[in-house]
């Protein structure tokens, strides 16, 4: 069963949504600067295809446009401080993405 829960780092102004699996890796992840702009929204099965049809170059391009996925369980075992999760609805999750994405898009396209 999925997850959703977003949290917030003040020192850096963003706001973090992941889609969670039941091992609490990251499936999917959003981050938005505290105004809303759209940060990263990536997927960890896209960076998955991405690298098995186009390599680490491939790989590459893919994150300078939709950020980076989490490579570790959240929250990261280094953590300092855990973060206070909020949960979120997959409607919600859902709407997040595709306005990050659509944001990322155009950002590319200009």
């Amino acid at each position: 069963m999925l997850s959703y829960v977003r949290w917030y780092w003040p020192e850096q102004d963003r706001w973090n949504y992941d889609e969670l699996d039941t091992d609490r890796w990251s499936l999917r992840h959003v981050e938005l600067h505290g105004d809303g702009r759209a940060i990263a929204a990536a997927s960890l099965a896209e960076v998955l295809a991405v690298h098995d049809s186009g390599g680490a170059g491939a790989v590459v391009r893919y994150e300078r446009r939709y950020g980076v996925v989490p490579d570790a369980p959240f929250p990261p075992p280094d953590a300092d401080v855990e973060p206070v999760l909020e949960t979120l609805t997959a409607i919600e999750f859902e709407q997040l993405w595709r306005q990050a994405r659509r944001q990322l898009d155009q950002a590319a396209s200009r």
